[in-house]
């Protein structure tokens, strides 16, 4: 494929660029610039300045105040925003519940949430993975019992981001466990966190952050009206919301925007005497990571356009390859990044290092470089391990 952009999509991402550019609130670029992650403050005020723009729903169409963007439209946003580097949209509202309600849910469901998502005036969780039922998610066992007007909830979800947080949490139940197939019997509810029944309880990651969460569900009612689609068709839902989460997954500008700050960062550490941007094995690395982003970029472009052109709703089975090779780019491009911050990126070096005076700037995105490193070891497990997405690439895309 010739990646060439339209003047209109060049004069796009010239907008793109300049609204971060003149809106994003300093304190968090500046917090994000030096490798921090954004608190969930910084999310809803950068997603509610976006939403006032009408650019939140990038994916939505306008008559749900979405801006209508093309495919590539959507992608060039992404791009630039994570390259800022500013905060990115909450993607549980935006490119999962969001078009989920689009495709599959009432009208009286769209004009309850959708609105309130853009905005995140409600902050959604996705409850799908339980012990034991994470890669082969079909085998979930949380069940929901029909009584009257409500389902009535029992079960456990487990690595729930940022359910701590949450107002909603959709979830994948059992409604009927006498399936023929174990996918026939499942359904798609949407829970209000504040019901009684419901315990969160806290997982601390590698990296000393709390994102992760067990959900319990102990009698928990659930309004008939809140399932989405028939009964027992979730496992339909599921699929569509998976899969518009993995043509999103890759970040290429996040991977962009690392090697960029590496870059920036091996021009100030020096190593035998010299500045590290000088070694030419560094250099070859980082020309080779540059190389492996074009080539995904193109293969994103090419994807999404494709899909875009075809319609239809249903995501292309492509969009695997774009989460195997992007979540192996975030991977490779943090480990870049520690290894240019070398002693810096350990706790105990890096108090060693203060107390030489060296710049605060090097010791904290030193000490940032290491947290992204730990953080992102999950990367290729969570929406489908890479493992389950080659196994969905070698039957619908290879037809072995």
């Amino acid at each position: 494929m010739d990646l060439r952009f339209t003047p209109e999509e060049i004069a796009f991402r010239q907008e793109v660029r300049a609204f971060i550019r003149d809106n994003l609130p300093a304190d968090i670029h500046a917090k994000m610039k030096l490798g921090n992650g954004p608190n969930k403050e910084d999310i809803v005020r950068w997603q509610r300045i976006l939403n006032a723009k009408g650019w939140a729903g990038l994916s939505w169409p306008k008559e749900w105040g979405g801006p209508g963007w093309t495919a590539i439209q959507k992608m060039i946003f992404l791009e630039e925003n994570q390259m800022a580097p500013a905060p990115e949209l909450s993607s549980f509202n935006i490119t999962m519940i969001g078009p989920v309600l689009l495709q599959f849910g009432t009208e009286e469901q769209k004009k309850r949430f959708l609105a309130r998502a853009a905005n995140l005036d409600d902050w959604w969780c996705q409850g799908f993975s339980e012990p034991g039922a994470g890669s082969d998610l079909a085998s979930l066992k949380t069940a929901a019992k029909l009584e009257g007007d409500h389902y009535v909830v029992n079960g456990q979800k487990i690595w729930t981001s940022t359910a701590h947080h949450a107002d909603w949490c959709f979830v994948l139940v059992r409604t009927n466990p006498n399936a023929r197939k174990r996918q026939e019997g499942i359904s798609f509810l949407l829970v209000d966190m504040k019901t009684p029944g419901i315990t969160v309880r806290p997982i601390i990651s590698i990296d000393g952050s709390h994102h992760l969460n067990e959900v319990f569900f102990d009698d928990v009612k659930v309004p008939v009206n809140m399932r989405v689609h028939e009964e027992n068709k979730g496992w339909d839902v599921a699929k569509f919301l998976l899969g518009n989460e993995r043509t999103g997954i890759a970040r290429l500008g996040k991977s962009r925007e690392r090697v960029n700050a590496s870059i920036d960062l091996a021009h100030k550490v020096n190593m035998n005497g010299q500045p590290l941007i000088a070694d030419p094995v560094f250099r070859q690395r980082v020309a080779q990571l540059q190389v492996d982003m074009k080539a995904l970029e193109i293969t994103q472009y090419r994807v999404v356009s494709a899909h875009d052109k075809a319609g239809g709703g249903r995501p292309d089975p492509l969009s695997s390859v774009l989460k195997v090779k992007g979540t192996e780019l975030l991977q490779a491009t943090t480990e870049l990044a520690v290894d240019v911050a070398g002693p810096m990126a350990t706790p105990v070096w890096a108090e060693e290092l203060a107390a030489l005076n060296e710049p605060d700037e090097l010791l904290e995105a030193g000490s940032a470089s290491t947290g992204s490193y730990l953080f992102l070891r999950a990367a290729s497990i969570y929406g489908g391990t890479n493992e389950i997405q080659k196994n969905i690439l070698t039957k619908a895309v290879l037809g072995l």
